[in-house]
């Protein structure tokens, strides 16, 4: 069998499946969007920190850098969707020898990029454990923020984020492994 001409013309019906990619760019476009807004709250954040750094206690600067942290955390998950999703489902980037790539960009696939945004939510998901954590001392006084009930469910449900990241990850291995 004769390999296809690459630069022959699709017929209708693949040239609309396969430009119907594109639709995804709207979704991308919009997840910049967000990321603006995450560099707005970091800033602003950031700001309440430094201006409010000599009232606060201990607890409370750890609160607010662990919300940072939150924010940065979110904000990598961001660029791996827009980055990697990009490049994986819509069109190439055109970065390969680019000073700039990032190292991770140059080996995603679809499986790869399931298993480091299910790290990145397992990352997220610890910062807020850990935020938690910290309130659960107040649990029973007025000013309880969080309540013993929500620690648990919370710890739950951070169990089974990592529960599905390593179903995941033991799933791409095994597709890995098989090709």
């Amino acid at each position: 069998m004769t390999p296809a001409d690459p630069n022959a013309p699709l017929r209708p019906l693949p040239l609309l499946i396969f430009g119907s990619r594109w639709l995804q760019l709207p979704l991308y476009l919009g997840l910049i969007v967000a990321q603006c807004v995450y560099v707005f709250l970091f800033l602003k954040e950031l700001v309440h920190l430094v201006l409010h750094a000599f009232e606060f206690t201990e607890q409370q600067i750890m609160l607010v850098v662990l919300g940072l942290i939150d924010v940065v955390m979110i904000s990598n998950l961001l660029i791996m969707v827009i980055v990697g999703g990009y490049e994986t489902f819509v069109s190439r980037l055109g970065l390969q020898g680019h000073r700039d790539q990032p190292e991770w960009l140059s080996h995603v696939n679809a499986g790869v990029l399931k298993v480091k945004l299910a790290m990145a939510i397992i990352g997220i998901s610890s910062i807020h454990l850990l935020r938690t954590f910290i309130e659960a001392s107040a649990i029973g006084t007025p000013a309880a923020r969080v309540t013993s009930e929500g620690v648990m469910w919370q710890a739950i449900i951070h169990g089974l984020f990592i529960v599905s990241a390593i179903g995941i990850a033991y799933v791409d291995r095994m597709t890995q492994h098989k090709n």
